[in-house]
């Protein structure tokens, strides 16, 4: 099989998915808008060609050099991995009549208003919400929905440039922070906690899915930078009070007709029991949560989605061992990284539980946190038992601190 793979080399887990491709025997045709000289060797070593491009935004100009590239070449699959590169994905496969997910289903992905139409009508419980693209149809969306709302890039990802605002005030602050966005989503607060339905699903059936709990929700880990943001997948996914948001990811899949691959979504359980959906993307989570599930399963996640796309099979025997806590940190000050305090003591006491240390050297520069969930660095810790990961993962989270300067 012949797959062309969108931005081989960025974000920093994609050669995972291009090495996946190439053990299941495909040839991969990677286009990015990395020079040559700039792809990462792990993505170079499995890819059978790479074009590079000026700007993978520039759809039309990438599906003009990419079928003068292919020069006549027959392509199976058409694989984006990020969030910026699911329309062009979709341009790419009606260009090349390749099967997958095309432009007007792409949409609904994307665009977050179209998404929550599309589930209305199919009787998914979705926050109140409008369409705005104008200060004033911002405020006439106010009046209806009203206060708490939140004001959403209608194709943003994760809770970049998402503001909560509890009355007229905080709505103009975020207002005047959002000048640059041309088009926004208003919507109901929903008050819960916040989770993750993270499949792989085949031919529109889903055979894996993960549940990870957000602490705290992202909206509030993204107000705060003193957060240590954690996200758990949890080990035991049938809990009764998860069973709402099961049934509701497997609704959703059908509703919007998505075939095969990675799907990452987003839902809330509110106090009464109540649950609602948030959004999703026609593509794994980031920040490494994709690794998470591995650690969680002990399998290679990498591997079987590339089974999946291009075999329509997953071969691993899942056996869901631990609860999983990732731990994000933010570096106190500004400049580059002068000292680590705390992470001696927690290798120690921690142990074989510790399974991936990925912090910021010395020396290195800081993260902008309001741009990335991983900003400085991040723990992983692993245990069969949830109280037992909390509990590390509260530990990583006030004993271990970065100082920049």
């Amino acid at each position: 099989m012949d797959v062309l793979f969108l931005s081989p080399g960025y974000p920093s887990e994609m050669p995972l998915f291009v090495r996946g491709l190439a053990q299941v025997g495909a040839q991969v045709f990677g286009v990015g808008d990395q020079p040559d000289a700039a792809l990462p060797h792990a993505a170079r070593r499995y890819l059978s060609a790479y074009l590079s491009v000026p700007s993978l935004s520039d759809e039309l100009d990438v599906v003009a050099r990419v079928r003068q590239w292919l020069g006549g070449r027959r392509i199976d699959r058409v694989e984006s991995l990020a969030e910026y590169s699911v329309m062009l994905a979709a341009r790419l496969r009606e260009a090349l009549d390749v099967a997958g997910l095309r432009v007007e289903q792409a949409l609904a992905f994307r665009d977050k208003e179209r998404m929550k139409q599309v589930l209305d009508a199919a009787g998914i419980r979705t926050p109140r919400h409008e369409r705005a693209s104008s200060v004033a149809e911002v405020w006439n969306a106010a009046d209806r929905i009203g206060f708490p709302l939140i004001v959403k890039p209608i194709a943003g990802a994760g809770s970049a440039d998402t503001f909560r605002a509890d009355d007229a005030i905080e709505l103009q602050t975020a207002l005047q922070r959002l000048t640059r966005v041309p088009e926004v989503s208003v919507e109901e607060f929903i008050d819960g906690e916040e989770y993750t339905f993270d499949t792989l699903t085949a031919g529109g059936h889903i055979l894996y899915h993960n549940i990870a709990w957000y602490r705290p929700r992202p909206l509030v880990a993204r107000t705060h930078e003193w957060i240590s943001p954690q996200v758990i997948a949890l080990r035991d996914v049938e809990q009764p009070h998860l069973w709402g948001g099961t049934a509701m990811g497997h609704k959703v899949i059908k509703a919007l007709g998505f075939d095969s691959g990675f799907t990452h979504m987003e839902w809330y359980r509110k106090a009464t029991g109540e649950v609602v959906f948030g959004e999703i993307g026609g593509r794994p989570p980031g920040a490494r949560q994709v690794d998470q599930m591995n650690y969680a399963c002990d399998f290679d996640s990498f591997l079987e989605w590339a089974r999946i796309v291009c075999l329509g099979r997953m071969e691993a025997r899942i056996e869901r061992k631990y609860n999983v806590a990732t731990i994000f940190k933010r570096a106190h000050g500004q400049g580059r990284i002068q000292g680590i305090e705390g992470i001696e003591q927690l290798r120690a006491d921690l142990g074989p539980a510790l399974v991936w240390e990925n912090l910021l050297p010395i020396g290195a520069e800081r993260r902008n946190w309001l741009h990335t969930l991983t900003s400085d660095g991040f723990l992983i810790v692993r245990h069969p038992d949830l109280a037992e990961v909390l509990a590390m993962a509260d530990r990583v989270g006030t004993e271990l601190q970065l100082f920049a300067g």
